[in-house]
């Protein structure tokens, strides 16, 4: 694997591991898709440290398990700003 590559997933892991920051926003920080940040923390940060992989798959599994209220969270507010004006 590239070196360039490798820098980058295990920054982008130390990053999530500090901040708790969802893909998307990592994605933003980084400057890369969305995808490259998921093939980077699920596929080849399991390759390069298996420790910090388990650190990062839980935080991931906790934002996979509240997605659906943060989702929920989000439409209700678009419909209340829609409304107030």
């Amino acid at each position: 694997m590239d070196k360039k590559i490798v820098n980058r997933v295990i920054e982008e892991a130390k990053y999530i591991v500090s901040t708790g920051n969802t893909i998307r926003e990592m994605a933003l920080v980084f400057g890369v898709s969305k995808s490259t940040v998921h093939k980077d923390l699920r596929d080849r940060l399991l390759q390069i440290d298996e420790n910090l992989y388990s650190d990062v798959s839980s935080i991931l599994k906790y934002h996979s398990d509240i997605r659906h209220i943060r989702g929920g969270e989000s439409t209700r507010k678009k419909f209340l700003e829609k409304n107030a004006n």
